[in-house]
């Protein structure tokens, strides 16, 4: 079976002092999530924001391709859940 490629923005919100992920944005190519994450951190004022690269099934293999203000350290740990598509 192939593996299948997202490229998603990602944007952080503070809450209690803890950075929480927002609604992520699928993107057509890495430049795409790279300026929609760029937008989401800059132009909506999100705390942060990340674009990454997902591969396989979501929860899989995590890579970053650029990060905008405060993201979680671990972020290349995280997996995204069922719940966050």
């Amino acid at each position: 079976m192939d593996e299948i490629t997202h490229f998603i923005a990602l944007p952080y919100d503070r809450t209690d002092g803890d950075l929480v992920p927002g609604q992520q944005a699928k993107c057509a190519s890495p430049a795409a999530a790279i300026e929609h994450a760029k937008h989401l951190w800059k132009t909506f004022g999100h705390a942060g924001a990340a674009a990454v690269v997902r591969t396989g099934h979501p929860g899989m293999k995590t890579t970053v391709l650029r990060t905008y203000g405060m993201v979680p350290n671990d972020l290349e740990e995280e997996r995204s859940s069922p719940d966050s598509q």
